[in-house]
Order: structure tokens, then C-alpha cells, then sequence
């Protein structure tokens, strides 16, 4: 799995994670796995410090871009290909060009 891109990671969920009828229920997993990035950041317990994913910061973090590319899936919307056009924007609004442009690809 190295070297992933966020295209390649939506592509996998939507082979195996696409039912464009419960959409609502996606949003329902996104908001609750961003109440437990909340308890989890409350905790700071990570998975270098563990070694183990289970209950840590890292594990929602997960949990909240999976069902975020659920959604952009159900929506079809290219998270990578907004992200080309989007930060570009945001990186102009915020004096963050420079950085922008070290940026790979």
C-alpha cells in the first residue's frame, strides 16, 4: 500500500463501501467518527506510542477521510482532482504559495 493517492483510496472504498441509497446514514458515520476524533484527541493516545490502532488519534483520523471518500463517492465528486483546484486558492487567501509549490506532481 505504498505511496497511495487519495484516488486510489477512493476507488478501493467505492469497491467495496457504495450504497448511494443511505447516504444520510454515511453522514451519520462521518459526524459520529468526527465525535470520536474529539474523545481521541482529548486522550492523545497514538498508535507510535501503542503500537496498536485500536482507540487511538490515528484510527479516527482514518475513520473520518474513509467515510468523508464515502460521501465524495455517493456525490461523485474527485476528492484529488478538487484538491488540485481548490488549493491553490486556499494557499494564494493564506500567503502559503511557496509551500504549495514544493508540493510533488
Amino acid at each position: 500500500m505504498a505511496d497511495v493517492t487519495i484516488q486510489a483510496l477512493q476507488a478501493y472504498i467505492r469497491g467495496k463501501d457504495f450504497h448511494p441509497d443511505l447516504k444520510l446514514q454515511y453522514l451519520q458515520k462521518l459526524v459520529e467518527e468526527v465525535g470520536e476524533l474529539a474523545k481521541a484527541m482529548r486522550h492523545d493516545v497514538r498508535y507510535a506510542e501503542t503500537q496498536h490502532i485500536k482507540g487511538t488519534l490515528d484510527e479516527e483520523l482514518y475513520d473520518v477521510l474513509y467515510y468523508t471518500l464515502a460521501l465524495a463517492n455517493i456525490y461523485e465528486v474527485d476528492l484529488e482532482m478538487v484538491m488540485r483546484l481548490k488549493e491553490p486558492i486556499n494557499a494564494a487567501k493564506y500567503g502559503q504559495v511557496e509551500q504549495l509549490n514544493k508540493l510533488p506532481g
